[in-house]
């Protein structure tokens, strides 16, 4: 074996293994060292990245001069030794266990074709029945994504470190003792009453199928294995389908950049509502003089529903009369640039070249830069704050990062609903590293009992509770002079603003005591790595610009930035909401972040993009809720939507629909006829993410190759192929060639690639990631320079891309949220996502495992509070705001704060943003979805059955 082939930076150690001179790096066990070498050691608790325990002894060698035999998975060769794993002894005792296990579990190749134990068995030569077989054991089915089978489970306890080590969830354990021992979720509880989450690690950890899909896709192997990304959220886990007659039976993940194999519930056992019946197949027009109703009935239109509404089309037939209906407005208003009288929401859920030729064909067919997407409801007033401080709206540090930190503050954010493979990375770093995690949020949830401290502010006050930490910080001189002096302006007008924050003034304000406060500073400001997540609890507020700039002043003056384990991570929420905004699906820029108003940015997209110079608009387009308020008005006449669902993720949705549906003529792409498409005048069918290529671009910045892995149903066809359909029609003359059917090649002149390629040459950020190496790779981290550039994970080491190379520090004023409780409506709303659900509920809630998981809506409330209002778990209340109300079930949680409630917004049967208040962030643009007042009480007077 070569020395080459080692780890690097190893002092290799020498040893012998069957006669063989082998090398090993120091810690290596002399499993690893073997298989390196091609050796075969039967082996089953031992897997690839989890703790090796040793304890089902298949994996036993002699080491000459020792008595016992020793396991290979967990003992490292010294220089020197002489191992055997296939001699007498060893051969023997290996055959010998796996005959025990076999005992305990002898047909485990019924459930999982592949099983290991088989295999090992196989290899081994060792047969079944030459020990007595245990008992049998009860099967438990009472989960919906994955069955438990004991007859098949050999106690290797790789489910209970899955569980434990790496996701973090402490469900699984071994019980009893002795012959009686088997593993347990939680209390003995069945797997469908546990606290289980259903990442399915213990899935995906399990060499027996003792667990696996409930649907039984372990049982034969798969036709095809297409290597892709997950489609939900921001992460960007890496995964591979597994696919049997054109369909998606199961799904593993891989080692991703983000992911390591890890994956959550809506990555393992969300894909199948690509399958769906509910799917989009045919073009639909809306038929003449069928009015639409923006009030009516908000569940899924039936089938008789839908076809009273709209006829089938052909592709031909329904193009044409969508370019005709958006040429038809551009003629009865003539108006152009900012006040046009056409706009376009593009989608975080397709790809980034999707995302691209949306805001071009915005941009020159309809002359306007009235185009956005989902950003302007997530991270809006975040992206203002850093493009205003640093120069770059982009993440400084990989999520992973958390591994080289000493502290973590992560505030407005619940990573183990919204991000739950991001979520095991923190765990794994308080655990392993002993990071202080300090976890700033109204809500006590999951992350808390991983943390140093739980700063439960009041909601609506963060940046009281922000000036009070860099108060402290400033004013104990704790800041770093040395790089405020070389890498910051304005340090002095902020020094000046911070003097009236004192913890003990801000303490009553925020609600947390000001010696909690300065403690939490100092030990941010003294770590020799800290860093800052945040979620949309920052950015979804009237202040969410003033949020993110205190955040961005505390990494500042500490010089928190530009190493690993350090700076400012704003967490995505959708797919590729990054990668959509770097495209250009934007108002105020082009891609790249470069902005519509300025001359050179115009000119270079100008001759890029083949117009005549001064063709670009300098003024900025609209944003998604000016945009749906000119809608109101009248002033936008038509929209094209691409996967987006505003009747359902707009704030005051009741004010949304009314606007989409007084439209003179809407055009949406969708997977499923949403909410919002059963408002349009046409519809186009498009494919989901497992039916094209192209990439996206994660919360980290890298951007990722997804893979076409099935065919789209029926007559549906990808969304490029859609908008260079519809450019045509509208006289752009687009010969990109792209796909009907989602299908992407090498080739980077025609195609998916030839838009890439386009891309990427009006994106310095990306100009060194060509398609060719995108394919090679699958994953680079931008920026990236050159082919030679391997991408760079952290940013701004030295200096930022301002005029100055400095960051601005920006100070932030007390102000309290547009509308206040009061008699009428005395309570807050806080609205969110859910673990199982995933934005508007349009893929999730088709997802059949998902949607059984967590079927319908539900108003979370203190325990206080819901007794007050004489409410209690699965009573019915009815939620009422000054814009609307919803009637939901209550659960009950501990960890909400008192006089609050939080409703996820998946559901449309009780639409959370029929509340919401849709006053905007005079700076980002971005609506106060985390905050308005309502009133909450039972539906009809009921008796409590707990007191009756």
């Amino acid at each position: 074996m070569k020395t080459d082939d080692l780890p690097l930076d190893a002092t290799p150690i020498a040893f012998t293994l069957n006669g063989r001179a082998l090398e090993a790096a120091p810690g290596e066990s002399i499993l690893k060292a073997a298989q390196r070498a091609g050796v075969e050691i039967p082996h089953l608790c031992h897997k690839d990245g989890l703790r090796s325990p040793g304890n089902c002894r298949a994996c036993v060698v002699d080491i000459e001069g020792e008595r016992v035999l020793a396991p290979s998975c967990c003992r490292a060769p010294s220089a020197g030794m002489v191992v055997h794993s296939d001699n007498a002894r060893a051969s023997a005792a290996q055959k010998t266990v796996l005959e025990l296990l076999l005992s305990d579990a002898p047909d485990t190749a019924a459930l999982k074709f592949d099983s290991e134990l088989a295999h090992w068995a196989e290899v081994a030569g060792a047969q079944p029945g030459r020990f007595p077989a245990r008992a049998a054991a009860v099967h438990d089915n009472s989960h919906p994504a994955m069955a438990v089978n004991l007859d098949a489970c050999i106690q290797c306890t790789r489910c209970i470190r899955a569980c434990r080590e790496t996701q973090g969830n402490d469900v699984l354990g071994l019980a009893f003792r002795g012959g009686h021992a088997q593993i347990v979720f939680d209390q003995n509880d069945p797997m469908g009453a546990s606290t289980c989450v259903a990442c399915g690690e213990c899935v995906q950890a399990c060499p027996t199928g003792a667990i696996a899909p409930a649907n039984g896709a372990f049982a034969k192997p798969s036709q095809q294995q297409v290597d892709s990304v997950c489609p939900f959220c921001g992460v960007g886990c890496q995964l591979t389908y597994h696919v049997n007659d054109g369909k998606i039976e199961h799904v593993e993940g891989i080692a991703g950049p983000a992911n390591e194999g890890r994956l959550c519930v809506k990555g393992r056992f969300g894909f199948d509502y690509a399958h769906s019946p509910e799917r989009l197949t045919r073009p639909l027009i809306r038929r003449a003089g069928v009015p639409k109703d923006p009030h009516g009935e908000l569940r899924r239109l039936t089938p008789e529903q839908v076809r009273e509404r709209f006829r089938e089309a052909s592709w031909d037939e329904a193009l044409d009369a969508a370019a005709e209906g958006f040429r038809q407005a551009l003629a009865t208003t003539p108006a152009r640039g900012r006040q046009g009288p056409v706009a376009g929401f593009g989608s975080a859920k397709g790809t980034n070249e999707e995302a691209y030729l949306f805001q071009k064909l915005i941009r020159t067919a309809f002359d306007t830069h009235n185009v956005d997407h989902c950003t302007r409801l997530c991270h809006a007033s975040s992206v203002a704050a850093l493009m205003e401080g640093l120069g770059s709206a982009v993440v400084t540090n990989p999520l992973r990062d958390v591994q080289f930190a000493d502290f973590v503050l992560l505030i407005g954010a619940n990573p183990a609903q919204n991000h739950p493979v991001g979520a095991t990375w923190i765990k794994n770093a308080v655990k392993q590293s002993g990071l202080k995690l300090v976890l700033a949020d109204p809500r006590r949830t999951e992350l808390a009992r991983h943390s140093w401290k739980h700063l439960g502010f009041k909601s609506g006050t963060d940046v009281a509770l922000l000036n009070a930490l860099l108060h402290t910080i400033v004013f104990e001189g704790l800041t770093d002079p040395a790089y405020i002096e070389a890498h910051t302006l304005d340090f002095a007008q902020l020094k000046a603003h911070l003097v009236d924050f004192s913890p003990e003034a801000m303490a009553p304000v925020c609600g947390i005591d000001a010696a909690t406060l300065r403690e939490v500073a100092r030990a941010y400001a003294t770590a020799k790595n800290a860093m800052i997540l945040w979620g949309m609890g920052i950015s979804q507020h009237t202040h969410g610009t003033d949020n993110a700039r205190c955040l961005i002043a505390l990494a500042l003056i500490t010089g928190q930035i530009g190493r690993p384990g350090t700076g400012l991570h704003p967490l995505r929420g959708q797919n590729n909401v990054q990668g959509a905004s770097d495209a250009g699906l934007i108002p105020m820029v082009l891609p790249d972040y470069q902005r519509v108003a300025d001359g050179p940015a115009r000119e270079k997209a100008e001759r890029l993009w083949h117009l005549a110079p001064g063709t670009l608009r300098s003024e900025p387009g609209l944003t998604v809720v000016e945009i749906v308020d000119a809608a109101h008005r009248k002033e936008i006449r038509a929209m094209l939507i691409q996967g987006e669902n505003p009747a359902m993720s707009d704030p005051d949705a009741a004010h949304a629909r009314e606007a989409l549906a007084g439209l003179d003529h809407l055009v949406v792409q969708d997977i499923f006829l949403t909410e919002t498409a059963s408002l349009a005048d046409v519809v186009l069918p498009a494919t989901a993410w497992p039916e094209k290529t192209g990439s996206v671009t994660n919360t980290d910045r890298c951007v990722q190759l997804g893979r076409k892995a099935v065919p789209a149903p029926g007559d549906a066809r990808a969304d490029a192929w859609i908008t260079e359909q519809l450019a045509r029609r509208l006289g752009l003359g687009w010969t990109y060639g792209v796909a009907a059917d989602g299908s992407g090649t090498d080739d980077a002149a025609q195609g998916i690639g030839a838009v890439f390629e386009e891309m990427r040459a009006l994106m310095p950020s990306i100009a060194g990631l060509s398609w060719s190496r995108l394919r090679r790779e699958g994953a680079v981290t931008y920026p990236v320079a050159d082919d030679a550039d391997p991408g760079q994970p952290v940013v701004f080491t030295d200096g930022f891309p301002t005029p100055s190379g400095r960051a601005s520090l920006v100070g932030a004023v007390l102000t309290p949220p547009a509308e206040q409780p009061d008699a009428e409506f005395p309570m807050v709303l806080i609205t969110g996502r859910q673990l199982e659900h995933w934005h508007t509920g349009s893929m999730t809630r088709r997802s059949g495992v998902l949607d059984a998981l967590e079927p319908s809506p539900v108003v979370s409330l203190h325990p206080e509070t819901a007794r007050r209002l004489g409410l209690w778990a699965g009573a019915q209340a009815q939620v009422r705001s000054r814009r609307g109300e919803v009637a939901l079930p209550v659960r009950i949680d501990d960890g909400m704060p008192r006089e609050t409630a939080f409703i996820p917004f998946a559901y449309a049967e009780a639409a959370a943003n029929l509340l919401t208040n849709p006053a905007l962030d005079p700076v980002g643009k971005i609506a106060e979805l985390k905050y308005c007042a309502v009133d909450v009480r039972p539906v009809v007077a009921a008796r409590d059955p707990a007191r009756h």
